[in-house]
């Protein structure tokens, strides 16, 4: 059974690979679609579906910056020296001569950290694997990768930093406040306490990642492991940090003066405490909120502005995917607030389901768009504007609706190649390698999910 697993695995990867174009292309894809079914779905005329989608365009670049700045903060908290230490730690932690104690290092580093934040999860997790590796040299590195990839693809979209929760609780977001007139998706703000912290969200979100965890480790093969070469290990191993070097001219003084790194700290931390204590945090978390925690953190961690500059200027890298293609989202998030499409797509999914499957179709529906859309905030962008007013006329809740939509998004990470391309590069690896086993965890993850959407309440 498992061997037919891996065989369907690498099926897949090969498929991906051949035919899945590139993310943007994806986008432009979905734009024709979007398009077309707004004309001969929803009545639009050509002319009127051209000016909605030019009239998105611009309308969610403050989201857009707000993931960008989330992403850059998460590569500068890993890119310090005391985070790189830590992971010199953490690895030497197993027993090297049983390779399922690094399984579960990895494992449980990556359910932390995809829980409080999807960037350092992506980023930590691609730097930490080597470091396995190193002090672990019996460990499957298929497994491993496999390992390390769990938390994106089980407890993150429910955690700290899931985009659609953040969103809907954060203040004049674009679903709340709509632009030109246009009806708005949402009636009121939904603090992360009524989604985040709902008491099923937590209990599932324990109980996937156990599951995804235990599968993962009951994986390892006991022959034919695949490990790397210590010669091929050195070259992954990331370098330490430069220490800053020492000021020689007045300029070099002043940058590298400690009293900048306060400020900035005082400055961003006070506000958003002094929301907590008066507002509560519920109401404080949003994405602002959140990014302002791990600027800090970064700010903290590299502790000179030279540092931690040269840190967001690397980190502005692996953000470069969401400065572009957000505008072009946003035009598809147009259409369905500009024409009738919104209403059109309602309506079919409220024809196609009933209360008690439709949290099912949301989460199978997320979970296949995600293979196309890896981006679940824009996602969500285009995909609420029909998802909710569809749950209003079955009598889902918005809360369940949208837990549906964030667990589908996270379980076909596991088999999404975009996400995938930080870790892989680190290792050197192919998707096609990796994907027969994390084929095989989305698959029970998968079932276990689908058992969840025929027992969450539809009035969450």
């Amino acid at each position: 059974m498992l061997s037919s697993f891996r065989n369907m695995g690498a099926k897949l990867s090969l498929f991906t690979e051949r035919w899945v174009p590139d993310a943007w292309v994806i986008c432009m894809i979905l734009t024709a679609v979007a398009v077309l079914l707004s004309i001969f779905g929803a009545g639009a005329t050509v002319e009127e579906a051209v000016l909605a989608w030019g009239d998105g365009v611009w309308n969610l670049l403050g989201l857009a910056m707000q993931f960008t700045i989330a992403m850059v903060a998460a590569s500068a908290c890993v890119s310090s020296r005391p985070v790189h230490r830590l992971f010199s730690w953490l690895s030497s932690l197993p027993n090297p001569e049983k390779p399922t104690q690094a399984l579960l290092l990895a494992g449980i580093f990556s359910l932390i950290t995809g829980y409080l934040n999807w960037a350092l999860c992506l980023v930590s997790c691609a730097l930490f694997t080597p470091f396995i590796l190193q002090k672990n040299p019996k460990v499957d590195v298929r497994v491993l990768i496999c390992a390390s990839y769990i938390g994106l693809g089980t407890v993150w979209h429910g955690g700290l930093s899931g985009s659609a929760p953040l969103i809907l609780a954060t203040p004049d977001n674009p679903l709340l406040v709509a632009a030109g007139g246009a009806t708005a998706v949402v009636d009121r703000l939904y603090p992360v306490t009524e989604t985040l912290f709902n008491p099923f969200n937590l209990a599932f979100l324990v109980v996937i990642g156990l599951v995804g965890l235990v599968a993962t480790c009951l994986l390892h093969p006991k022959e034919n492991i695949r490990t790397l070469s210590p010669e091929e290990i050195e070259k992954i191993i990331p370098v330490l940090p430069l220490e800053t070097k020492k000021a020689k001219t007045p300029a070099e003084y002043i940058d590298q003066f400690r009293g900048w790194i306060l400020l900035a700290v005082v400055l961003l931390i006070y506000p958003l405490g002094h929301s907590i204590v008066t507002d509560g945090f519920g109401t404080s978390w949003t994405i602002n909120a959140y990014n302002i925690s791990f600027l800090v953190l970064a700010l903290l961690l590299h502790g000179r502005a030279p540092s931690f500059l040269t840190a967001c200027r690397n980190g502005v890298d692996s953000a470069w995917g969401i400065i572009v293609q957000f505008p072009f989202y946003a035009g598809i998030f147009g259409l369905l607030q500009k024409t009738d499409l919104g209403d059109w797509l309602g309506n079919f999914f409220a024809e196609i389901a009933t209360t008690a499957t439709y949290p099912w179709v949301v989460y199978a529906y997320s979970g296949l768009m995600n293979l196309f859309v890896p981006s679940a905030g824009s996602k969500w962008m285009i995909e609420a504007p029909f998802l909710l007013p569809a749950a209003e006329k079955l009598d889902v809740s918005v809360v369940t609706t949208l837990l549906a939509y964030s667990y589908g998004d996270s379980t076909t990470n596991l088999i999404q190649p975009f996400f995938a391309i930080p870790i892989l590069a680190v290792t050197r690896l192919r998707f096609g390698d990796v994907v027969g086993y994390t084929f095989m965890v989305a698959a029970i993850c998968f079932c276990v999910c689908s058992i969840a959407m025929f027992l969450i309440p539809a009035q969450l």
